[in-house]
């Protein structure tokens, strides 16, 4: 005896209403065949629907057997079942059940991208099931530009896209008027005699008599089974290979859903860019403060250049040779120059007389752009503080640069105090607030050589290697080293004051941007109001797509892609909207007397936005993700 395509043994379905029982189905055995057009008659409540769904691998929680070519149903798992679905079913339904967001032809195509079929092979099976049905000149349309009878056709063809072995049709004509009916049993039958199984369920005599046989049921039971006419011959088919739905395919089926409910989307992704644009102007703002002060520091000082003196300092201790190479030794240290330094100093030109503060040899960590007027000193030359000249020439300060002026100062030689005079040319003015003299060593040499004193450096000048981000730790390690086993150096510069300042600049700047960012949390409540609402609006989208074969994972990718669309679109403006506001904002700003950029969104800050906004909208999305994924299938179908 042959095997039959299907088999049902012994099927029985119960529903519990609490602890009472409804048996629907009472012991289910039947047989069918391919090329076989079966009619599942019955009244309403008979249990037509609900075997229907068990055959469809819809339904899995039942007693009995579904055997399919001899093999049973009963131990598949869910992702087992979703396959049976896509290659073996193909559901026609009464309401239609078809995607109101896409087309007609992107209704068929759903089915299809679960095939191996290349997008252009899917195409042309769509475009030519369509014109089977007759609607090859209603492509374009959407569903509810169609009447009934075309709906129907539109389930049909999406039935046969992936050319199952047996196609459900669920009262296919309950909502079509005698002349639709007409055609649409008819290309059922047309089904039938190309060897697939087609069972109608309906409660109409005259829809059953069209098949080649009726079943009919009452209160769970097969009360009859009538043979009408011979089924027709089996043909031998390629099947087509079925395959779960591709990211790009889920993709594209949210991008479609966004664009038809475009401005309740848009309002939500301006929703979003609020609080990202919030932080994002808070971090370019940040920046651009923490540029302008480093500007103006490193315009005056050079912070890889360090000061280094004696830690107990009696009389100015002087250095040795011994000093220089301990110094010299210690990591990321480049050059180490000899200095010396004398407090306070006279200048005098003619009869105006003004006092210098220090009165120092040039170093490094003196930045020659503060010169602005003259030059740097050489010898026997002197670079005096705007403030100086002004004293020395109150109308014309700028003037002085040079002319020669007298500089005097007291100085040790042994136990005894001596005084210090040289006429020297004033090579040009300091626009620096510190209040320091410059001449070179080798003047400074000359002048104390001149009453007898051997030049002895008072203090070191550092240069630093790399960044000033090396400045810290490699002040650290100099102040480190020992003579004696006393830690013997004080190191000071303005490579460390950057660094604590940069230190308290970016926390409050991050204070703030968090600030700003409790609006991201409430983004993230109303994507997840939003996604909890696009899951009731999709249910039975969501029970279509998975009656087609989609797994419960094709079904939470649908929306955490959605969320991640709102994450995109949202930050991309955000950035956009960004970089218009720092635009104006610094046109104001460069040509004011601050003259600088003060707002700098970084290429970090923009991937920051965008990271943050993905991040926040993904975790949103489970919760709903999940719910969707979770949606029983019979259910969704039913949903209005």
């Amino acid at each position: 005896m042959s095997m039959s395509f299907l088999e049902l043994k012994n099927i029985k379905k119960s529903y519990y209403l609490g602890k009472e029982e409804f048996k629907v189905l009472k012991g289910i055995d039947l047989k069918f065949e391919r090329g076989e057009m079966v009619s599942i008659l019955g009244e309403s409540g008979g249990g037509k629907s609900t075997l229907m769904n068990i055959i469809g691998g819809l339904d899995s929680k039942y007693d009995g057997e579904v055997l399919l070519n001899g093999n049973s149903l009963k131990h598949d798992t869910s992702k087992q079942l979703d396959e049976y679905r896509r290659k073996t079913i193909g559901f026609i339904f009464q309401s239609f059940n078809l995607i109101s967001h896409l087309t007609i032809l992107d209704n068929v195509l759903v089915s299809l991208e679960m095939t191996d079929l290349s997008k252009k092979e899917q195409r042309t099976r769509a475009e030519n099931l369509l014109n089977k049905v007759g609607l090859g000149e209603q492509m374009k349309k959407y569903p509810n530009q169609l009447s009934g009878g075309q709906k129907q056709r539109v389930s049909i063809a999406r039935a046969l896209a992936s050319d199952p072995e047996m196609i459900i049709a669920d009262e296919p004509t309950g909502a079509l008027d005698p002349q639709n009916t007409v055609e649409i049993l008819k290309l059922l039958d047309d089904i039938a005699k190309d060897g697939k199984l087609v069972l109608t369920v309906t409660h109409s005599q005259k829809v059953a008599d069209y098949g080649s046989r009726i079943v009919h049921m009452t209160n769970g039971k097969i009360d009859e089974d009538k043979k009408l006419k011979e089924k027709y011959p089996v043909k031998k088919q390629e099947t087509l290979t079925s395959r779960a739905l591709s990211q790009k395919s889920i993709f594209n089926m949210t991008f479609d859903n966004m664009k038809y409910n475009l401005k309740r989307n848009l309002l939500i992704v301006f929703g979003g860019l609020i609080g990202l644009f919030a932080v994002l102007f808070m971090l370019g703002l940040g920046n651009g403060v923490r540029g302008y002060i480093n500007h103006e520091i490193y315009s005056q000082v050079n912070p890889n250049a360090v000061t280094i003196n004696h830690k107990e300092s009696n009389n100015r201790n002087q250095f040795t040779q011994s000093d220089i190479n301990k110094i010299k030794s210690v990591k990321n240290v480049k050059d180490v120059k000899k200095n010396y330094m004398v407090m306070g100093a006279q200048l005098k030109l003619k009869d105006k007389v003004t006092q210098a503060q220090y009165f120092n040899t040039i170093n490094n960590a003196m930045v020659t752009n503060t010169v602005k007027h003259g030059h740097k000193p050489g010898d026997n030359e002197v670079l005096i503080t705007k403030d100086n000249a002004k004293a020395l020439n109150k109308k014309s300060p700028y003037s002085v640069i040079g002319k020669k002026i007298q500089v005097a100062f007291n100085t040790n030689k042994g136990n005894q105090t001596v005084p210090v005079v040289k006429i020297l040319t004033v090579s040009g003015v300091s626009d620096s607030q510190s209040p320091l003299v410059f001449v070179n060593y080798k003047t400074m040499d000359k002048m104390l050589a001149s009453n007898g004193i051997k030049m002895k450096p008072n203090f070191l000048s550092v240069d630093i290697s790399g960044g000033v981000n090396n400045v810290d730790p490699t002040q650290k390690n100099i102040n480190n080293l020992k003579v004696n086993g006393k830690k013997a150096y004080s190191v000071s510069g303005a490579g460390t004051i950057v660094t604590t300042l940069n230190t308290y600049i970016n926390l409050a700047v991050y204070v703030l941007a968090a600030i700003a960012g409790i609006s991201l949390l409430v983004s993230a409540i109303m994507i997840i109001v939003v996604l909890y609402i696009s899951v009731s609006e999709r249910t039975k989208e969501i029970g279509i797509l998975r009656a087609l074969g989609a797994t419960k994972g094709n079904i939470r990718m649908l929306f955490l892609d959605q969320a991640l669309l709102f994450g995109i679109f949202s930050s991309v403006a955000a950035i956009i909207l960004a970089y218009a506001i720092q635009l104006l904002i610094n046109n104001a700003t460069t040509g004011t007397a601050i003259n600088y950029s003060m707002m700098q969104i970084t290429s970090g800050n923009a991937i920051f936005t965008i990271i943050i906004a993905l991040i926040i909208n993904l975790f949103a999305a489970i919760l709903p993700a999940n719910k969707g994924a979770k949606l029983d299938p019979i259910e969704s179908l039913s949903q209005d």
